[in-house]
């Protein structure tokens, strides 16, 4: 297959232009000899996505993941918690590259969702917009990306309960969620939505926002943890009093069991809390989620399954979206632990690089990464690519190439 003029002059300024994944403060003072060609690896995510993009460009539609009868499965157009990772990834290719095709891409494609920025029924708002709009307004300063990223933050805010010290999660009724008995669930995904919180205080000089954000981490900190360090998918909550009502899960094997996503999740979250505090408790809490999830056995080389306590391993279906947002966590973690998870990190990358988990270019409708799974338990989006794993690697290889790589 012959490559496009878009994806040769993007080839290039991988190449070319290692400057663009400088960052200050972000890189060891020693020499590395890194394990992890990132810019090898790069290239190839740029011919992927430029494929994927054609073909979403000619659907006016966002990619989502892969049917099981193999066809691809664009977002809801009403509301979709993934819709902001394409385009999130969009950005990070011009973040790497220069170039403006990626640019024109990113903003065309989260546009098409701009006005969800209102909607008060869903607390994912930040998954959606700081991973798009939020990366879009770092790179360019364009003030109305800065605007959506208000709007969208006032939005989330209105589900933030004081008795209970949290934003809840899920409304209870309808759908799935109705039929649990649930008042006020949080699930420790949310922790991925404090980091719109936290930026928009910094935009507007207005505290509420991180309060909300530190207060929300408190509860969660207080409620969502086990002994040994590993979460619980849910806390259902007593909105009238804040006491805890049970807990339980929804997307792992078992209310006991450690849903690898959601130990992820954890660990990204309070990575984030600690960049915004500089709260030693939130590092504390981040290196032992840290701990814990290098600690399991239910893996293969840095790549989980599903749940570490699935019932047939090594016959489970791998989550590579966990070890994808795993090892970008633990790239920000390193940052202020003295560079201590570098190991776990090239391995986790190097295993996703591999042709086990990196599907071949013009397959697996143009997703980057293969086998991860969205919910078991639902019966939903099983061993196949998802827009969020990808995402979540293109984060991680740009903050590998930051800390690591030499000009």
């Amino acid at each position: 297959m012959k490559l496009t003029k878009i994806v040769l002059h993007a080839a290039l300024a991988f190449l070319m232009c290692s400057c663009a994944f400088k960052k200050e403060g972000t890189k060891p003072d020693h020499k590395e000899t890194t394990a992890v060609n990132v810019d090898e690896i790069l290239i190839k995510a740029a011919k992927q996505l430029d494929l994927q993009s054609k073909v979403a460009e000619q659907e006016n539609r966002i990619p989502r993941t892969v049917t099981p009868e193999g066809e691809m499965h664009w977002t809801g157009q009403q509301f979709d918690w993934t819709e902001g990772f394409f385009p999130g990834s969009l950005w990070y290719l011009f973040k790497a590259s220069h170039d403006d095709i990626w640019k024109t891409r990113a903003e065309k494609f989260q546009a098409l969702y701009e006005d969800h920025k209102y909607k008060t029924t869903n607390h994912d708002l930040g998954f959606v917009f700081n991973t798009s709009y939020g990366n879009g307004y770092l790179l360019t300063e364009n003030e109305a990306f800065k605007e959506v990223m208000i709007v969208a933050a006032d939005s989330l805010s209105s589900r933030f309960n004081p008795k209970v010290g949290c934003i809840k999660s899920w409304d209870v009724d309808r759908g799935w969620q109705a039929t649990r008995g649930w008042m006020f669930p949080v699930i420790i995904d949310n922790m991925m939505n404090l980091e719109l919180l936290f930026k928009v205080s910094e935009y507007t000089g207005d505290p509420k926002y991180k309060e909300i954000a530190i207060t929300h981490a408190e509860t969660t900190l207080k409620n969502h943890f086990r002994d040994d360090n590993s979460s619980y998918h849910v806390i259902d909550y007593d909105p009238e009093t804040g006491a805890v009502r049970s807990k339980q899960t929804a997307q792992g094997i078992s209310h006991e069991s450690s849903w690898s996503r959601g130990q992820a999740w954890g660990l990204y979250g309070y990575t984030i809390c600690y960049r915004y505090t500089k709260n030693p408790k939130y590092l504390d809490m981040a290196k032992k989620i840290a701990a814990y999830i290098n600690g399991q056995e239910a893996q293969k080389n840095g790549i989980p399954y599903w749940d570490y306590h699935a019932e047939n391993i090594p016959d489970e279906p791998y989550d590579v979206s966990a070890a994808a947002i795993t090892a970008s966590a633990l790239l920000e973690l390193n940052q202020y632990t003295n560079d201590a998870y570098k190991n776990e990190v090239e391995t986790i990358l190097t295993a996703l690089a591999s042709d086990e988990f990196t599907a071949p270019i013009g397959t697996n409708h143009n997703f980057i990464l293969k086998h991860s799974v969205g919910s078991i338990p639902h019966k939903a989006e099983i061993d196949v690519p998802l827009n969020y794993a990808d995402y979540y690697y293109l984060e991680a290889l740009l903050r590998y190439k930051e800390q690591y790589h030499e000009d």
